[in-house]
This record gives C-alpha cells, structure tokens and sequence, in this order.
C-alpha cells in the first residue's frame, strides 16, 4: 500500500475489515484488503488515479445499510468509506434545493430543511441511519414513494469522480434543464460502478401544511390489496399507502407489547397531505369502505405518528424472531392481490415463513423470508433459497422487476441479467467498460 502514501489513512485493523465486509443482506462476508477514510475530495481522486494505475478494485460505501450486498468487503479491494464526508454545503430557501456531501444522514437533510418548512422527500425505512450518497447510489425509495416517487426523482446534479481520478459535474442546479444526455438519471441507481458519487444537489419542496392519517384493517391480505386498487381508482393520490399482512402484526404485537392483529388480518396505512388533506382522505376511506373492517383516523402529529408506527416497526419486529431474508419486488397495482396470494402459497409449498410488507402505492412489495436465527457466516437454508427464486421469478411473471428500491448487488445479478435480457444487459456492460475500462469500480456487483 506504500504506493500510495500520499492518500488518508488505509486501515487494516481486523475489526475495521470486518466491518466493511458486510451490509444488512445476509451476504457471506469476505474482508476486504483495506479500508480508506478520505479527508476530502482530492484524496478521493488520488486513490481512484493509483487504483486505475494498479488496477486495485474500489468499492464505495456509506453507512452500510444496504440489502443486496452492493457495498460490501471483496478480497484484495480497498473499500472507500464516504461517512466522514457528511456536510450538508448550503440550502437554498428560495430555490428549494440543498448541496450535500455524500455522507449526510438522510434524516438530518429533512431535518435541516424543515427549519425552512421545506421538506427532503425520500423516505427510505432506513432514514435515520442511510447516507444521501447510498440512497443515489441504490435510488433509494421508501415510505412517501406513492406521491414523491424515488430518489432520482429528487437530484438535480451530481459530483462524480471517475475511475481514472477525473472530477466531474453532470446536471444543473436548476429545475429543468435538457441539455445533453441524462448523466444524473445513469448515475443514480448505478451503485457505484461508473463512478463515485462525491456530492449532490438536491431538490427540496414545501413541508405540507397538513396531513391526514388513516390505519384501515381488513379480513385478509387480499382484502387489503384490492383496497388498493380501489383508492387508485378514487382520484386520490396519498403520500403513504403501506400494506402489512397479519403474520407481521402478530410479530409487531409480540414486541411491542400491542394488539394489531385483533384488529384484523392486514393493515393499510394510509396518509395525504397538503391544504386537503383532510378531504383527500375522506375520498379514500369512501373508496375502501366496502372492503374494511375496522378504521381508525387521526389528523394531529401525535396520533398520525401512532397510526404509522406499525410499518416502522415491522423489520425490527422480524429481526427479533429470526433471520430475515429481505425482498424486494414490484409488480403492477393491479395484481398485487395476485402477488401476495401466490407468495403464501409459495410459503406452504416450500414450508418457510414469509412476511409481506410494503409500498403498496407503488407497487412495490418487501416479503421476507424468516429463518432461524444462527451464525452470522451459516448459509441460508435451501428452501428459503428456493422460496426467493420463486418470488423473483412470480415477479417477472407478473409484469413487474425483481428490485423496486433496494439495488440489484451481488445478491440479484444473475436475476438481473434475466429481467434486463440479453441485448440491453450486453448494452450495459458497454456502458460500464466506457466509463470503468479497467473494471475496478465495485467489480461484482450489479451487472
């Protein structure tokens, strides 16, 4: 490593190695050859320059909340640790917008915007802990994608250092601007394989001024799916709408010492927002009023933030009771009745527990797969492998992707390949020998 000297500090220590092995997937852990903690954007381009001379392979990495092991250590890489990158440079009131370093918390760039009354968007369940440089990175989703739509939604540029060490911007600060290809919307989402995201510009929009809150509860699942169709079809437009079936109440319940499932067999949560919010949630609850079975509403903060705790809980509630395989698929609206139906036969057939939870305003459905709890390094059990597949593969079946918000990895490739197909994956791979000739960004992950 002397060769490169001149950088910050490369760390071997065993427990920092492993600590950049891993992410949330359950991936098998490998340590990387070392981990640098860059002081700024120069020691950045100078590792990403001695890289490319050497060809050492360099995976970027923020907080390591990931789920699709697009972060994680690979032997012989140096693992670029961007959390110590973490100002937020400048928000802009008037122009709505705010220039951030990768390594803000998500959580605290809405924090900061909402002393504007001016409010970040996306909404990832990670919120508290994911990086604004891993949500672009993965094109993060989360809880207000029904209204908001994803991360990409909200970038308007982009600082990237290539693999050669050359620093760039793509995009504007502006809110339209069509000159030239779209290099903002190719890096987002491309988890660190063309280049290394080093800072952003992005767009802010007014806090609501208010919200309305309902938790509806159903007989079933499936009840609670074609709700869903339902309030697509009213005209109403809400900012949340999360599905979360029974067996996932039963694991809230257990935890949080509450009594949900007594309350029903599925649970849509429901939230509007804006100067009507209070009427937009009066044409939902109209619209599903023949499918509910018990309704609870609320339009003060405390009590709507009583109505969303169940979907904040419900990872945490099946981390307590296993290990927890994460999934992430989409299928259009209109078969996501048929989707959640077919995965509880998929759980009978393989004997494994599946949970379903989600983004039910997008499409955009999370079961995971719970087995019992063992070694950080066991392998995943063959029938919940299995069960996977067999969800991936329901997915495309269905019309819909085998990612919705969670990146592809290295845990999705080879399914990835098959959802992208021959001609448009062989296209990528192009793409990324143009901007990565030497194929050391994030090498194994993703394509």
């Amino acid at each position: 490593m002397s060769a490169h000297a001149s950088l910050a500090e490369v760390l071997t220590g065993a427990d920092v190695l492993r600590a950049a092995s891993t992410d949330r997937s359950g991936w098998p852990a490998t340590d990387p050859g070392g981990v640098v903690r860059p002081r700024d954007v120069a020691d950045i381009q100078s590792l990403l320059a001695w890289a490319h001379r050497t060809a050492t392979p360099v995976i970027a990495r923020g907080a390591g909340s990931g789920l699709a092991a697009g972060a994680v250590g690979v032997e012989g890489a140096i693992v670029l640790d961007l959390s110590s990158l973490d100002r937020i440079l400048h928000l802009d009131q008037d122009e709505q917008l705010a220039r951030v370093e990768p390594g803000v918390i998500t959580a605290d760039l809405d924090a900061a915007a909402s002393v504007h009354r001016l409010m970040y968007a996306p909404d990832p369940g990670s919120v508290g802990i994911s990086t604004i440089g891993g949500n672009i990175a993965t094109n993060a989703g989360g809880l207000r994608g029904a209204k908001y739509g994803v991360t990409r939604d909200h970038v308007l540029a982009l600082d990237v250092v290539l693999a050669d060490g050359t620093l760039i911007r793509v995009g504007r600060d502006t809110i339209k601007g069509v000159t030239g290809y779209d290099l903002v919307g190719l890096f987002t989402g491309s988890e660190g394989t063309l280049g290394v995201i080093v800072g952003a510009t992005v767009r802010l929009i007014p806090r609501p001024a208010r919200t309305a809150t309902a938790a509806a509860y159903f007989a079933g699942i499936g009840a609670a799916a074609r709700a869903v169709t339902a309030i697509t079809r009213s005209g109403a437009r809400p900012a949340v709408l999360e599905i979360i079936d029974g067996p996932t109440l039963a694991a809230i319940d257990d935890l949080e010492g509450t009594s949900l499932r007594e309350r029903g067999d599925a649970l849509l949560v429901i939230q509007t927002d804006g100067f009507g919010a209070e009427e937009e949630l009066d044409v939902v609850t109209a619209a599903i009023a023949p499918l509910v079975s018990l309704l609870e509403t609320a339009t003060d903060a405390a009590a709507s933030a009583s109505l969303l705790f169940a979907r904040r809980r419900a990872l945490p509630a099946l981390e307590a009771i296993g290990r927890p395989l994460i999934e992430d698929i989409a299928v259009p609206r209109r078969r996501l009745a048929e989707a959640v139906e077919r995965i509880a036969g998929i759980a009978r057939e393989e004997e494994v527990r599946i949970f379903v939870f989600g983004h039910a305003g997008d499409g955009n459905l999370h079961p995971i797969i719970v087995t019992e709890r063992g070694a950080p390094d066991d392998p995943v059990p063959a029938p919940a492998l299995r069960a996977a597949d067999r969800i991936f593969a329901l997915a495309l079946e269905l019309g819909g992707t085998i990612t919705a918000e969670h990146g592809v990895g290295r845990l999705k490739r080879l399914w990835a390949q098959r959802e992208l197909g021959p001609d448009v994956h062989a296209l990528q791979l192009r793409l990324k020998e143009l901007f990565d000739p030497r194929g050391i960004l994030n090498p194994g992950s993703s394509l």
